[in-house]
């Protein structure tokens, strides 16, 4: 066992055994790429001053159109603004109507305070003078009442007795005699508030 064997790769090129490697780079990307470096370097200037003109065109056609829209809306805005004056001026009137209809109804009220206490301080009076002559209060204004009925036409009828609403021997501390509730003491246990 001599036969020592030595295996060599050979790379001679004509070997049916050799298997080629793909490129890894995308041929399609690389050939637009290569095409658009070849354009830029060729026309790269033209290119840039076109992009600036078409940049410079379309910042002049929108300033055109915005002017057309403000000369076509101003006669819009000043009607707009005789709208806005008119409705300013009816809501000045209006308000102006709230206020004086308000300062009427305070001025009667203030009449009406006035009134009472006049009536007030004129009562007053009355009781202090005839408490200096010895009469009582209610004694004057009973006086006062039953000459006021008198001079009336209606005819005054007499009390009846009533019957009394309970019975002698209610009494509603015990909650005897005829009550129909009656107290009960509370549940036990955990109140149920949160």
């Amino acid at each position: 066992m001599d036969d020592e064997v030595e295996i060599t790769d050979v790379d001679d090129g004509n070997s049916p055994y050799q298997v080629e490697k793909p490129n890894l780079k995308n041929q399609d990307l690389s050939s637009l790429s290569l095409a658009a470096a070849e354009l830029l370097s060729q026309y790269g200037w033209h290119l840039l001053v076109v992009t600036v003109l078409v940049y410079l065109l379309i910042q002049h056609l929108m300033k055109k159109r915005f002017r057309q829209s403000d000369h076509s809306s101003s006669p819009q805005t000043q009607q707009d603004a005789v709208l806005v004056v008119r409705k300013q001026e009816a809501m000045e009137a209006a308000r102006r109507r709230m206020q004086e209809e308000l300062d009427a109804k305070a001025a009667i009220f203030r009449e009406k305070q006035k009134q009472q206490e006049e009536e007030k301080r004129r009562q007053k009076i009355e009781i202090w003078e005839s408490m200096q002559q010895g009469k009582s209060y209610k004694g004057s204004k009973n006086v006062q009442t039953t000459e006021e009925a008198g001079s009336s036409t209606t005819v005054l009828k007499p009390k009846t007795d009533k019957k009394p609403l309970r019975s002698a021997d209610f009494n509603p501390l015990t909650g005897q005699g005829g009550g129909s509730c009656s107290w009960r003491p509370g549940r036990r246990g955990p109140s149920s508030g949160g």
